[in-house]
């Protein structure tokens, strides 16, 4: 299954971002305290921490700083109490966006969310107006040229480890899992040093929709993802456009 670049898409967010690497670990932070106060400081007790520390890792977040947030969640009872909220809608030409965000003030956050839509010609619609479109998925991308394995042997190695899907990219490998067993493959997986770009359990679309020709939609678009990437709430946020 190839012709796609995966890895190039995450390469444009992962640059994109790394001048803001302080936002990074802010927003894991985040996710790491909430992680800590629903389910306790132990990873192997707590799966979504579990799985938070795989994507702080992916995203070289140094371990003794996410040791640090750990136990900063655990020990301080008057830390800010952050809510997830979720939002969906649409872009132009009917692109499907989902915004997952981590907030203190869920009227500042769904104000920020709105016009983000708004000033980029899209619009909020109902919950689960688009989540039927994306898949939950446990997702591990690896570097193809910096990988020392080939793509029969990665495969083998990854469905071994728990893996439900293996796919061969222009310029990476992409490994699938079930969410639930997300954590488990990629610590099955760590031992073979993997050049991992990206690790996380996230939204994967169904079917990709191409904006290729109108470059006023596009611009649209990238209006309402540079804001919503702007938004210290705003944790992730995922769409069915095909960027390649």
């Amino acid at each position: 299954m190839s012709g796609h670049s995966k890895f190039a898409n995450i390469k444009h967010k992962k640059e994109k971002n790394d001048a803001a690497k302080g936002k990074i670990f802010t927003i894991i932070g985040r996710e790491i305290a909430v992680a800590v106060k629903e389910g306790g400081p132990d990873p192997n007790n707590n799966f979504k921490l579990a799985q938070i520390i795989q994507k702080a890792k992916a995203a070289n977040m140094p371990n003794d700083t996410i040791d640090r947030g750990i136990k900063k969640a655990a020990g301080d009872g008057n830390a800010v109490s952050y809510e997830q909220v979720v939002y969906e809608g649409y872009g132009p030409k009917g692109i499907a966006i989902i915004v997952e965000a981590l907030t203190d003030n869920k009227n500042r956050t769904a104000a920020n969310v709105r016009s983000a839509f708004t000033k980029g010609s899209g619009s909020i619609g109902t919950q689960g107006c688009v989540s039927y479109m994306f898949d939950t998925k446990g997702q591990i991308i690896v570097d193809k040229e910096e990988c020392s394995l080939d793509a029969d042997t990665l495969m083998e190695k990854a469905l071994d480890a728990g893996a439900d899907d293996f796919s061969e990219e222009d310029d990476s490998y992409e490994i699938l899992t079930d969410p639930d067993s997300f954590y488990e493959v990629a610590k099955n997986l760590e031992g073979l040093n993997l050049p991992i770009v990206s690790s996380e359990v996230t939204k994967i679309p169904q079917n990709y929709v191409s904006l290729a020709g109108d470059a006023d939609a596009e611009k649209q678009l990238q209006r309402t993802l540079d804001l919503l990437d702007e938004d210290d709430d705003v944790q992730n946020v995922y769409t069915n456009w095909e960027e390649y």
